[in-house]
């Protein structure tokens, strides 16, 4: 495997394919927000859904066997169900730039969404993403480099949850992206909120996740596990989404695959992953403004690898909050 330390070549992250812009609006009012990525001149999209939680809009849409195969963008919100609302934000944008699907009648935005539980962050459950906020993301949307930590949906992300209420570590948006010498590039998004730790492949260190009882060092998933310790976190309050890309030209089949492939990346970044307690899902892009001939297992395998790099740079980017240390605070500490 190549080192996830190893191999970045662009800090834009998923904007380093052409064609995708990445927007982010974070509420003021408690830790939540939305994550918006569009691809206003359409994209092959797949989809890949896993853990026993997921939350989604649209993603049976994206079956290769379903009719529309484009995407014009992509919504990853907190405010678990509530947060799919965001979508509808982000079709409002679109729709009065006269972006869609055109049915003759009307251009109608096709905009999947998939939504993390934060609603335990802050003090009051009632505030979510809503349409506006989807709308105000799209309006920030840029090619520039991707805002990585407690923005938009990663606001309120947490992590390591198997040792229970008060032990848990701040998540966060991270991304990350290669360029190969052909012109090749793959690229990923991802909004860290797992019940599992997060493990540098490079190092098989946990940078964060679990804390031990005094929350001053990390406990460690892995040995609580080995040490008969039960999953303490809750059903359903827990999810990692993202989106990986590529400038390639895939078919939807092929989109599809390189999302599944890309949960490799879900498994070297977090222990555990895919879960019962998570809503694990990846959406995967393909913009096909690169026309030279691609392997799919390359393209699946780079995705994986930049996943991994993206979610590991979310938690260290990441900066804690009341009840959640962040990676940089423990790393302080020592």
């Amino acid at each position: 495997m190549v080192q996830p330390s190893t191999f970045s070549q662009s800090e834009r992250g998923l904007t380093a394919v052409d064609g995708i812009k990445v927007g982010h609006h974070t509420l003021a009012e408690r830790p939540t927000g939305c994550t918006v990525v569009l691809t206003e001149a359409g994209a092959v999209a797949g989809v890949d859904v896993r853990g026993g939680a997921p939350g989604t809009r649209e993603t049976a849409l994206l079956d290769p066997t379903k009719s529309v195969q484009e995407v014009h963008g992509i919504v990853l919100s907190g405010g678990s169900a509530f947060g799919l609302d965001a979508a509808s934000g982000v079709m409002r944008y679109l729709a009065e730039r006269d972006i869609g699907y055109d049915t003759r009648i009307a251009k109608v935005p096709i905009v999947p969404a998939a939504i993390l539980f934060d609603l335990g962050i802050g003090d009051d459950p009632t505030i979510r993403p809503t349409a506006d906020c989807g709308y105000r993301a799209a309006e920030a949307a840029t090619s520039e480099a991707v805002p990585e930590g407690n923005v938009g949906a990663g606001a309120g992300a947490t992590v390591g949850k198997m040792g229970g209420p008060g032990r848990a570590m701040k998540g966060g948006v991270g991304s990350a992206s290669i360029s190969m010498p052909g012109g090749l590039v793959v690229s990923a998004l991802v909004v860290v909120n797992a019940v599992g730790d997060v493990i540098d492949p490079a190092t098989g260190q946990v940078v964060a996740g679990a804390r031990s009882e005094d929350g001053r060092t990390l406990a460690d998933a892995r040995r609580l596990l080995r040490a008969g310790r039960s999953n303490r976190s809750r059903p359903g309050e827990n999810t990692t989404i993202g989106v990986v890309a590529t400038n390639a030209s895939l078919t939807q089949a092929q989109a599809t695959v390189m999302a599944q492939m890309a949960h490799d990346g879900f498994a070297r970044a977090i222990s555990p992953s895919h879960t019962p307690n998570d809503g694990d899902a990846i959406f995967a892009l393909s913009t096909g403004v690169y026309d030279e001939p691609t392997s799919l297992a390359t393209v699946g395998a780079l995705a994986a690898d930049v996943m991994a790099e993206a979610i590991v740079r979310a938690v260290r980017a990441a900066i804690g909050i009341p009840g959640y240390p962040a990676a940089r605070d423990l790393q302080a500490g020592r």
